[in-house]
C-alpha cells in the first residue's frame, strides 16, 4: 500500500522509529504515571515535561474498525482495514492503524492483535495482524 509517511520530529521521532529495534514505543509521563499518544513534549493530563518514549508490548485489540474499499489512489490495494486499537498497557490508551494479513472481513470488535512493523525509508510504520 503507497503511503504518504510522516514529518519526523523531535517529539515523534521515537514513535516512527522504534520499529527499527522492534519496539513499538508511547510516550509516558513520569509524573502522573500515564500513556498518551499522540507524541508530546507535554502530559495532556497533567502538565508534566516529564515525559518520554517508552516501550510497551506491542500487543492490543481492535476496538473499531472499518474496511475500505475505495482505491483512493492506483497503487493501494483494497479491501484494506483502518482500526482504532487499544493497547493494555492502560485503559483508553489508543490509536489509528491498519490491521494486516489477514482477510479484511475476519476482522471483529475484541480480536487480539501485534504489532507489525513496515519499513518506507526512515520511518517504522506501526501495523498490526492477528496474534497468535
Amino acid at each position: 500500500m503507497l503511503r504518504k509517511l510522516p514529518a519526523l520530529t523531535a517529539d515523534n521521532r521515537a514513535f516512527w522509529q522504534g520499529g527499527e529495534h522492534g519496539q513499538l514505543l508511547i510516550h509516558h509521563c513520569d509524573a502522573c504515571a500515564r500513556f498518551f499518544h499522540p507524541p508530546s513534549p507535554i502530559c495532556p493530563c497533567c502538565a508534566s515535561f516529564d515525559v518520554k518514549p517508552q516501550a510497551v508490548s506491542g500487543k492490543g485489540s481492535v476496538i473499531s474498525f472499518t474496511v475500505n474499499y475505495q482505491q483512493w489512489t492506483p497503487d493501494l490495494n483494497t479491501p484494506f482495514v483502518v482500526a482504532i486499537i487499544e493497547l493494555p498497557e492502560q485503559p483508553g490508551l489508543r490509536f489509528l492503524s491498519n490491521v494486516i494479513g489477514c482477510d479484511p472481513l475476519s476482522v471483529s470488535i475484541g480480536m487480539r492483535v501485534q504489532v507489525a512493523f513496515e519499513n518506507i525509508e526512515d520511518v517504522w510504520l506501526p501495523l498490526f495482524e492477528k496474534d497468535q
